[in-house]
């Protein structure tokens, strides 16, 4: 059996991408280093359009910071696709950081988290599901609930 791609993995999910990110202030989304791309860190954007505001534990649900950070993953692979052309050109997912903005007390950052890691478990399949970091942080920018954090491997 041959295993299927990331692009075709989107398809078979129905999965649209959204646009490429772009950048809020002076950086740029891609850095690509030998056989590794790092991406900036991505918000639950589309466009420039925030999905949620707030911080999960007060204004949000954990089901809801489970979303937002299933859509910053998803801008995450628009923006690699963008710098690669294509995400078939993948070989691993490096590393997943799921940084989260709550109270002091909240203690459910890993459901939180698996909104972007079981869509990289889904796009990519569970051999190329990355080590992860979740941190629970006071503020993220413009006063969104979560920023993802990837870097891939990549064929040459």
């Amino acid at each position: 059996m041959v295993a299927r791609g990331p692009e075709a993995r989107l398809e078979e999910l129905a999965i649209a991408l959204p646009p490429p990110p772009t950048p809020f202030g002076a950086y740029v989304e891609a850095v690509q280093c030998d056989t590794l791309l790092f991406l900036s860190g991505m918000l639950p954007v589309v466009g420039h359009d925030p999905v949620y505001h707030g911080r999960v534990g007060e204004e949000l649900s954990v089901l809801e910071g489970y979303d937002a950070a299933r859509t910053a993953c998803l801008s995450g692979l628009a923006a690699a696709k963008a710098q690669l052309g294509s995400l078939d050109r993948i070989r691993r997912i490096a590393k997943l950081g799921v940084y989260i903005a709550t109270p002091g007390d909240f203690r459910e950052h890993p459901k939180v988290a698996d909104g972007a890691s079981e869509l990289l478990l889904d796009v990519f399949g569970a051999d190329r599901v990355p080590p992860r970091i979740v941190l629970g942080v006071a503020s993220i920018p413009l006063g969104l609930p979560v920023e993802v954090e990837l870097v891939f491997e990549i064929e040459p």
